[in-house]
């Protein structure tokens, strides 16, 4: 059966919802050093579909942004605003950062082959999406880390200060990155997220309902 052609905004919401689940994340894992396996892998798994026909296979099919979805639905309705307050921050810090990111066309030659080395080893080898973190955690130090504008990361000393838990945040703001581009490579721009409100929402809406009765 031939898979259904998606909308233009179907597929930016698809990618925007990667971008916000990545930042939801980092929220998570930084306040309570917790973090849900199922989203956490598709996530981190992201980085290493290069060559997806459908936006969607980025991150597994449209499963694997669940929770970006949910709270995609939930900030866009303005429920919850102040639990979604650092989300939302990590969310615009992540679009402005991608910009930074897509204009050094050297820095982003870096990561793609860092990330194609990290892919094949992890191809090769067993490896657990811990030590894949360690691995991007590495990439993002070397790379984003070093331009002028930072993602400054706010939660519990305790768990920032875990290192397992410090490479999973850098790992998910490097998948934040990745779906930003990938946002912006399907038409998205910071002016939609005003002026399409609502259709993103219904379109968030509706890809969560889809959902729910797979």
């Amino acid at each position: 059966m031939t898979a259904k052609q998606r909308s233009k905004i179907e597929e930016q919401t698809i990618a925007l919802a990667g971008v916000i689940q990545a930042a939801k994340l980092v929220d998570q894992v930084s306040k309570t050093g917790s973090y849900p396996l199922e989203f956490l892998e598709p996530s981190i798994n992201s980085l290493f579909n290069f060559e997806a026909e459908r936006v969607e296979e980025v991150y597994g099919g449209v499963a694997g942004v669940k929770l970006g979805l949910h709270n995609m639905v939930s900030l866009l309705s303005n429920r919850e605003t102040e639990q979604h307050r650092e989300v939302v921050r990590y969310l615009f810090n992540l679009l402005y950062l991608e910009q930074q990111f897509r204009a050094d066309a050297n820095m982003m030659a870096v990561v793609r082959s860092r990330l194609e080395h990290t892919s094949f080893r992890a191809e090769h080898f067993s490896t657990h999406v811990n030590d894949l973190c360690g691995s991007v955690s590495g990439i993002y130090q070397d790379t984003l880390s070093k331009l002028k504008f930072r993602i400054k990361v706010s939660g519990s000393a305790q768990h920032l200060q875990n290192t397992q838990n410090a490479d999973m945040i850098r790992a998910l703001l490097l998948a934040g990155i990745r779906s930003a581009f990938l946002w912006r490579q399907l038409g998205g721009r910071r002016w939609k997220l005003l002026f399409q409100r609502k259709a993103l929402l219904r379109c968030a809406q509706q890809l969560s309902r889809d959902l729910s009765l797979v």
